[in-house]
Formats: structure tokens, C-alpha cells, sequence
């Protein structure tokens, strides 16, 4: 996305993220009911490295088709994205609903109520991030910014600009 350049895209930040995190993110995105798109991409992902039928990978079970998934050796944005979206909304509501709060956003578990979101001032952006980086790890707060950044440019451009976004993006991991 050429609003966010410097940012990290969402299959470096996968590739970056530990194998803790990634099976975590496998086994959200698999149960996420919002990402069909993004699984059929997977299924015929794993489908053409492993010769399967493409029925035959979809009807595996959850821990093949996660194990299936963490041994492509890419994937497309969009499973990334999605990966990233998953690993969020299934591990960082906590972390996610500080950010929001600090930023007076209401919020639902959160996530965001208004559709119609403006994009928050930079200050108050940069106060919110300096709070949630004192309450959480560097490196879930860079993940979960540069998350933001791509599912959302144009509200969350601001935070492009701060060091959180870059201090701690994850170090890439040797496959």
C-alpha cells in the first residue's frame, strides 16, 4: 500500500513473527469465520504444494491444516493480513481495548463501534502509544501498529511516524 512505505507489508511482518505467534495465528485464522476468502487462498495454496485436491485440504482437520499452513513458504498479503487480523483478535483484545480507551474511542472488546471512524489527532496518538508501549511488550505494540497501519492507512497514518511502529518491529526468523 504506498501510504504506509516504510512499513513493514503484512507477509514480513508473518515471516517475522516467532513460531509461537505464528501457530497462534495459524489456529485463529483457521477458526475465523470472516476469512473465507483468505482460507480458500490458503487451502489452494497448500493444496498445490503438497499435489492435494483442493476438497482434500479442506476437509482436513484444523491442527493439519495449520501445520499445513506454517510450512508454506509464503503467503499471498492477503493471507497475511489476515493472519496478522486473527493473531489480534484472538490473542490482544486486552492490549487493543487499552489503545482505544486511551485514545477515548469506544469500543466493544475492542473493537472499534463506529464505522465512520475519523483518524484520531497526532497527539492524542502519540500519548496513546507511549501509554500502551508502558503496559505492554515493544514488540506486540510494533505488530499491532503496523497491523493498524495496513488494515486501516488513512485513519491510522499517524502512527507511521512513531518510534513504536519501528523500535521493535520483529526480527525477521530463519526458517
Amino acid at each position: 500500500m504506498p501510504d504506509a512505505p516504510a512499513t513493514p507489508r503484512p507477509s514480513q511482518l508473518w515471516k517475522r513473527l516467532s513460531p509461537d505467534r505464528k501457530l497462534q495465528a495459524a489456529e485463529a485464522f483457521w477458526r475465523d469465520e470472516n476469512a473465507a476468502s483468505e482460507q480458500a487462498d490458503a487451502i489452494a495454496a497448500i493444496a498445490q504444494r503438497i499435489r492435494f485436491r483442493v476438497k482434500s485440504v479442506h476437509a482436513m482437520p484444523l491442527e493439519k491444516k495449520v501445520r499445513q499452513l506454517l510450512a508454506l513458504p509464503a503467503v499471498s498479503e492477503a493471507v497475511a493480513a489476515r493472519l496478522l487480523v486473527a493473531y489480534h483478535l484472538a490473542h490482544q483484545r486486552p492490549m487493543m481495548g487499552r489503545f482505544l480507551d486511551a485514545l477515548g474511542i469506544a469500543h466493544e472488546d475492542g473493537l472499534i463501534a463506529d464505522e465512520n471512524l475519523a483518524a484520531p489527532p497526532p497527539d492524542r496518538l502519540r500519548a496513546a502509544a507511549q501509554t500502551l508501549a508502558s503496559s505492554c511488550p515493544a514488540d506486540e505494540v510494533s505488530l499491532y501498529f503496523s497491523t493498524l497501519l495496513w488494515q486501516d492507512p488513512e485513519t491510522w497514518s499517524s502512527l507511521a511516524d512513531l518510534p513504536q511502529v519501528r523500535e521493535s518491529t520483529p526480527a525477521p526468523q530463519r526458517s
